[in-house]
């Protein structure tokens, strides 16, 4: 038996803000969006390299307050690229952790929880 990817789905619940925080900030591309029709919901996939996020303003898909660790192999050059951005909602900070990784914590909009770490040197 063999296991494929994961692709979380995060609640939002603005697009100017959703493009805001996931593009402008974060770094995300926009992969697709759907809508069933124009007034309804939108429903998309964003991704940073391998990361892939979809995000779905539809109430039956997930609930806000998600919370998810993402790797980054430089952690460092990204917190440095996000605190260059100079986003008025957050200034990223990196902590080193007791169990040895060192992570970044950042709450999008919507109360989801993204920390961005190094995982665990060994």
């Amino acid at each position: 038996m063999k296991f494929g990817k994961v692709t979380p789905i995060l609640r939002v619940f603005d697009e100017a803000k959703t493009l805001e925080f996931y593009i402008n900030f974060l770094g995300f591309s926009v992969d697709w969006e759907h809508r069933f029709e124009k007034d309804l919901p939108l429903y998309m996939q964003v991704s940073k390299d391998d990361c892939v996020l979809h995000l779905s303003e539809h109430h039956g898909d997930c609930c806000p307050g998600a919370a998810m660790r993402i790797e980054v192999e430089e952690i460092d050059a990204f917190q440095k690229e996000l605190q260059e951005k100079q986003y008025q909602n957050f200034q990223p900070v990196i902590q080193d952790m007791s169990w040895g990784s060192r992570d970044m914590s950042i709450t999008d909009p919507f109360g989801n929880k993204l920390v961005f770490t190094n995982a665990i040197s060994t």
